[in-house]
């Protein structure tokens, strides 16, 4: 069914103004001055700058310490990614029973979503805290495991992996539950009949009806995993130790607003979006062959 506004020509274009208008305002007004100021390397006021080209893009790919947050940020997010949309799809196969209590605690899986960053990394660096951390103190006495993310270059990102998963599982579950309660009955009956096993049936029927879920959830996953962690970096590991979870967004943030070296952070900003939008662009191409959009 088509909608018209007979007389009210300008209407559809009023509505969609506040959006235009904040999206102009903080991504494409921000985006325009890094692409400016990345061509320029400026003192620390910002009243002086001197026109370098593309030195400070040069420089990026000539330093080992971006190098290697790039490659970390990398693997750090297959790892996020993979990790929470696995487990959060099993989680919510489960939920999607009619169990005791089924509203309750379907209900209780979203509240982690509902945490800030920054708030998710100081419940989870309390409990993972060397002295006191209650999930500490459980893998040392059960296992004989010494967990100090504090002074531990390999723990520290493990620790920040489980906790950007944990970060994620609430969103992620109410959407494979969504897609799961929309699933035919008839097909998923039929498959039954035919003689196929719940686990047959899960990946000849199941996954594939979700794949446009799942898909979507790796999109806004990914985007999580570079551009939403910040305040658990901030407080949970300070980028530490040494620089072991240096992650893009993170450099970005202390070569801009600690080092105040302007220029070099806007180049970083830029390689960042490119690379991102590289990435979905990839993800987009692949899913037209994967996901399935039938009933």
């Amino acid at each position: 069914m088509q909608i018209t506004f007979k007389g009210h020509r300008w209407l559809p274009y009023l509505l969609l103004s506040p959006s235009v208008i904040v999206v102009f305002i903080f991504f494409i007004i921000p985006s325009a001055e890094s692409l400016f100021y990345s061509f320029y390397r400026l003192n620390i006021t910002g009243t002086r700058k001197i026109f370098v080209g593309v030195n400070n893009f040069v420089r990026l790919f000539q330093d080992p310490e971006y190098i290697d947050s790039l490659v970390l940020t990398f693997f750090f997010t297959v790892s996020v990614v993979l990790l929470g949309l696995g487990i959060s799809l099993a989680i919510a196969t489960v939920a999607n029973k009619r169990l005791r209590l089924f509203n309750l605690y379907r209900t209780l899986l979203i509240w982690p979503y509902a945490l800030s960053p920054a708030i998710t990394g100081i419940i989870w660096a309390l409990m993972f805290d060397p002295a006191i951390g209650l999930l500490t103190n459980v893998l040392n006495r059960l296992f004989g495991i010494t967990f100090t993310y504090i002074n531990n270059s390999t723990h520290a990102v493990i620790f920040i992996t489980i906790t950007a998963v944990w970060k994620m599982l609430g969103y992620n579950i109410i959407f494979f539950l969504a897609g799961l309660q929309g699933l035919p009955k008839e097909t998923v009956e039929a498959g039954i009949i035919d003689g196929a096993g719940k686990w047959r049936i899960f990946w000849k029927i199941t996954y594939p009806l979700i794949s446009p879920t799942t898909f979507f959830l790796l999109v806004m996953n990914t985007l999580y995993s570079f551009f939403q962690l910040f305040g658990l970096l901030h407080v949970a590991t300070g980028g530490g130790p040494g620089r072991a979870t240096y992650l893009l967004v993170y450099k970005l943030y202390r070569d801009g607003f600690i080092s105040m070296n302007t220029g070099y952070a806007s180049a970083q900003s830029i390689i960042l979006l490119v690379f991102v939008s590289l990435l979905m662009l990839v993800q987009f191409k692949l899913a037209e062959k994967k996901v399935f959009y039938g009933t």
